[in-house]
């Protein structure tokens, strides 16, 4: 694919970028209200993280916007700092430090997430996307679109939500939820394999079409018709000035107040670790396999803040819904994501009316798609046979961001994955062979691995303190590359200890082979091989 010609995949890139606008849409307006900052504040950072950002990446397929996982952070900063401008400020500070961070080459810390945990938080998020879309599938929306903590800031949870919306039933609305859901999984199994307009013209937008029509044709009827709280509702200007009006601009006198700062510094950190988690995700889901600059994105995405600072918007990340959403739909380069953006700002200049008459059941109905295909049943299954060492930090994660958020939860699987890799790194430090020998006096050969670190002390010293009296051991370090210092210390007060066990050592190693060894340190020190600072300085 010739990635120097933008317009090249034009004709996959406008139906997704017209999927991505119809679910980042709500999301916006949601993750605004969730945040309690103005609704029109959540498309400024829509359209900034589609068009700026989406023109400075170099992520093919990654989509940028108002991030949930910061709602409760803004909700908080409002608060606190005492204007919304106060924390716009803070937006335009945290831009400018994911600038730094960028070209600091900060943006290698994503690939420190093992892969396990990474589609730990894919599967996670399919998982939120379903459980928060059946309320609205029903026609409950108490609960903003792009909430996706587990406490929600209606004061419920994601299950007794669920539980409640069985109770205020929408018949309207849960009706052309049902429609629209059946046409777009029959859409994609049977329309788009017969005929290349299908293609084309992607399914969501189909359904959105039919849900506009829908409520025309139902208006005031008591039993099928959609009530407007069951609406997306984009703000509507009465014209130029009312339209401008909705801009709002830092008050940059309070960067000298601490706590402007500190949410600076905080939505910078937040937002750069959100956005190199999505990249990874994002780099894995495309088909294509590219991999994104992370350095690049990070500096992408802090003039994104800067500017959406700088007119009023939310904070921005690169967001995993709208991103899988994208690729999902057939998207090829990030001509996709920068449409969206443009479409965004285009709908609510001219159509706001029209969008205001989309009901959030179908919307529901489209990211009900999205989320099955994050966290489709066979991944558990592929998971599961891939060993306990795969499967148990992707269910810690996958159950943990659920119950909690995606941060918390990429932590927590995280650790899990450490304390497995330490685990197996204590198993694997050696190898033992045991042989007897004609005259009864045993020989154990002990191969130590290609890397012995710290870790591996406890059970190095445990199989040396072991040794039966009188037995002979091989030591081979022909593989070892890296020693620590601890453990050559260990091996050290075994040379005394041997003596007093009449235990015989040999020590083999690339450079041959040294019969009772007088010191270890002086050996390793001498050894071109094996390399280790600690002991290089001490001696």
């Amino acid at each position: 694919m010739n990635s120097s010609n933008p317009f090249k995949n034009f004709k996959a890139d406008i139906p997704a970028s017209v999927v991505v606008f119809f679910v980042a849409l709500p999301l916006c307006l949601g993750i605004a209200l969730a945040s309690g900052a103005p609704l029109f504040s959540g498309v400024i950072a829509g359209i900034i993280g589609g068009v700026v950002v989406g023109a400075i990446s170099k992520s093919p397929l990654g989509v940028s916007g108002p991030a949930a996982g910061l709602a409760a952070i803004v909700l908080s900063a409002i608060s606190t700092l005492g204007s919304f401008e106060n924390l716009l400020a803070a937006i335009v500070l945290a831009g400018v430090i994911q600038v730094v961070l960028g070209f600091a080459r900060a943006g290698i810390i994503g690939y420190y997430f093992p892969s396990s945990v990474i589609k730990g938080m894919l599967t996670a998020i399919g998982i939120i996307i379903i459980l928060k879309q059946i309320p609205h599938f029903f026609g409950y929306d108490k609960d903003p679109e792009g909430d996706m903590a587990f406490f929600q800031v209606d004061g419920e949870n994601t299950f007794s939500e669920i539980i409640n919306a069985v109770n205020f039933v929408s018949p309207g609305a849960t009706l052309i939820g049902v429609i629209a859901l059946l046409v777009l999984l029959f859409w994609s199994s049977v329309l788009s394999k017969k005929a290349r307009i299908f293609q084309l013209v992607q399914g969501p937008l189909a359904v959105v079409v039919l849900g506009i029509l829908y409520y025309t044709f139902t208006v005031g009827n008591s039993t099928l018709g959609i009530a407007t709280e069951h609406l997306v509702n984009v703000p509507v200007p009465k014209g130029i000035d009312s339209f401008l009006g909705q801009f709002t601009f830092p008050n940059f006198s309070a960067l000298s107040n601490p706590n402007v700062l500190l949410t600076g510094f905080t939505i910078a950190l937040v937002a750069s670790l959100e956005t190199l988690l999505c990249v990874e995700a994002t780099d894995k889901l495309d088909p294509l396999k590219r991999v994104t600059p992370t350095n690049r994105e990070l500096i992408a995405q802090g003039v994104g803040n800067v500017c959406s600072g700088l007119i009023g918007g939310l904070p921005i990340t690169q967001v995993i819904v709208r991103s899988s959403a994208n690729i999902q739909s057939g998207g090829r380069t990030k001509m996709s994501a920068i449409l969206h953006g443009g479409l965004l700002l285009i709908s609510v200049i001219t159509i706001p009316f029209l969008l205001n008459k989309i009901p959030y059941s179908v919307l529901a109905a489209i990211l009900l798609v999205v989320g099955y295909k994050l966290a489709k049943p066979e991944l558990f299954v592929k998971m599961f046979k891939e060993g306990w060492m795969q499967f148990v930090p992707f269910m810690v994660t996958v159950v943990a961001i659920v119950f909690t958020d995606l941060l918390v939860g990429i932590g927590l699987g995280l650790a899990v994955g450490i304390l497995i890799t330490l685990f197996k790194s204590f198993q694997n430090s050696h190898f033992l062979h045991k042989q007897e020998v004609s005259d009864g006096k045993t020989t154990i050969n002990m191969t130590l691995a290609e890397e012995v670190t710290f870790f591996n002390k406890a059970t190095i010293l445990q199989e040396l303190d072991s040794l039966p009296r009188d037995s002979f051991l091989t030591l081979d370090v022909r593989k070892t590359v890296y020693l620590d210092y601890d453990v050559i210390e260990i091996l050290e007060d075994f040379i005394f200890k041997a003596g007093n066990r009449n235990i015989n050592i040999k020590l083999i190693s690339e450079r041959g082979v040294v019969e009772n060894p007088e010191s270890f340190v002086q050996f390793f020190k001498t050894n071109p091989k094996i390399k280790d600072d600690a002991y290089e300085s001490t001696y």
